[in-house]
């Protein structure tokens, strides 16, 4: 008689590694985050994180998922090298803070870029006609001057990002609002200097994260990494590239070992 495969109690470890809103999108994600929430195999959820940051908007919302999920489940997160602006921003989420010792963290601030290409384009003779329907609709475009009235806007969405940054830190790290804008600098810190001004709860390794998520969980520590489904040519493409990166460094090393002799 054939008995029933029973599928163990996990904790699901999922990566953040790379740029916010590059590597990490909100299209695959957010649907990976749901599935852990309502998982029934799924009891813990730990982020392994190592990410500059990146989209204001997509660490937002990553982070608005990630507080349902951890409404229901215990949420780790687990710094391995770099936890900077929107990634730290994302960790808030999680109950608790783990980080290795030589991890940076911090970062808290909002940066706007813009390219300013007028004056190249002038000089080579390029101009560029545009029509608009509202004052503001060609705002950020990198061919021609930003006006007064755009740097003013500009400032304002800024200052709005940055004052939901403040307020995701002060409620994910239990400070007050003056505390949590007193980190707010743009600086990094270094793990154990991290720990002492309260932006991570310990220093530890990816196994005390995973011990630490299962046991909160009440379950014996069974770990499973999870992935956001990826479309199938984004698939080969990324497979496709390693291959051939694969087999141009062999043919390099070939070609260096001929050389060596």
């Amino acid at each position: 008689m054939n008995l029933p495969v029973v599928a163990k109690k996990r904790v699901a470890v999922l990566d953040i590694h790379g740029g916010i809103g590059a590597s990490i999108r909100s299209q695959t994600y957010v649907p990976l985050i749901k599935r852990l929430r309502e998982d029934r195999r799924t009891h813990a959820v730990v982020l392994d994180v190592d990410s500059p940051g990146g989209s204001a908007t997509v660490s937002d919302y990553l982070y608005e998922e990630l507080q349902k999920l951890a409404a229901k489940k215990p949420l780790v997160a687990f710094v391995r090298g770099t936890c900077a602006s929107g990634s730290y921003l994302v960790s808030c989420a999680a109950t608790r803070i783990i980080s290795q010792r030589s991890a940076i963290v911090g970062s808290i601030g909002v940066l706007m870029i813009r390219p300013d290409l007028h004056e190249m384009l002038a000089r080579v003779g390029v101009s560029i006609d545009m029509r608009t329907t509202g004052p503001y609709k060609g705002m950020g475009m990198p061919w021609r001057p930003v006006t007064p009235e755009e740097e003013r806007k500009n400032q304002e969405m800024a200052d709005r990002f940055f004052e939901r940054f403040v307020d995701v830190v002060a409620e994910g790290r239990h400070v007050g609002r003056d505390v949590a804008r007193g980190w707010a600098t743009g600086e990094v810190w270094w793990a154990p200097e991290a720990l002492q001004l309260g932006l991570i709860d310990e220093l530890g390794d990816y196994e005390r994260a995973t011990a630490y998520a299962a046991e909160r969980a009440g379950i014996a520590e069974h770990v499973e990494r999870v992935h956001p489904n990826r479309p199938v040519v984004q698939r080969l493409m990324s497979q496709a590239a390693y291959t051939w990166t694969r087999a141009a460094g062999l043919e390099l090393e070939r070609l260096l070992s001929i050389r060596a002799q």
